[in-house]
């Protein structure tokens, strides 16, 4: 019972995650049917009913009879609980943490994969971010792509699924390093290094530039 219980728990953060971090489904949208997202999630349509349930306790989710399950309007989705439930993937640290494990690693595989036309992007990319950083404007976006087009780089396809957990910690970097001058600069020193090594096809110094790059992040914005 209590590890169904857990299964059940794990399997609603999975649908969270859809929600608030892939932004498959935004308020409103209806859920696919019980078969193909008990199929997807991998798991049984009782275990998959049971994660409904704790969404729809915690106002995420609302069951319309007839019609299906649907996303709450966003005023529903502020309970305590809801909090409890993204709190892992809006701590700063634990997000950081998940980048230093994941990003140098494929830093490294896609300087030895990237066809030229991946390569050029990822440069181009790279050089929008640090024009953004120098005409004071918002990055999120183009520093998103940066590190997608890194990933799917590697020609590994597992890779760029956990790309939307690398984006909640680059808008949260981006947040915190508004005030934080270091952080800024840091930051267009880092792509600098990772870039000119990936041009080469260093894999090494990618790897080791991108790790740098996650460090100093950690170190400037205080999240250790």
């Amino acid at each position: 019972m209590s590890k169904e219980k857990r299964l059940s728990d794990s399997v609603a953060d999975d649908i969270l995650t859809m929600i608030t971090i892939e932004k498959r489904f935004v308020h409103g949208d209806k859920l696919p049917n019980e078969n193909d997202l008990s199929k997807e999630l991998n798991v049984s349509r009782t275990t998959l009913r049971e994660a409904i349930r704790v969404l729809v306790t915690n106002g995420v989710l609302e069951i319309q009879r007839g019609r299906g399950t649907f996303v709450k309007e966003k005023d529903g989705v502020d309970s305590k609980e809801f909090q409890l439930l993204t709190s892992a993937r809006t701590n700063a640290k634990d997000l950081y943490e998940m980048r230093l494990i994941f990003e140098p690693e494929a830093a490294y595989l896609a300087a030895k994969r990237a066809s030229d036309m991946e390569l050029k992007r990822i440069i181009s990319l790279g050089k929008q971010v640090e024009e953004k950083i120098k005409n004071g404007e918002d990055r999120t976006e183009v520093e998103q792509s940066f590190h997608k087009s890194i990933a799917k780089a590697t020609h590994n396809e597992f890779m760029n699924k956990l790309m939307p957990v690398i984006y909640q910690a680059i808008d949260k970097g981006v947040v915190l390093s508004k005030e934080k001058e270091l952080a800024v600069k840091d930051t267009v020193n880092d792509h600098k290094m990772i870039m000119e090594f990936m041009e080469s096809r260093n894999a090494e110094g990618a790897r080791n530039a991108m790790k740098i790059h996650i460090l100093h992040a950690i170190k400037a914005l205080e999240i250790e």
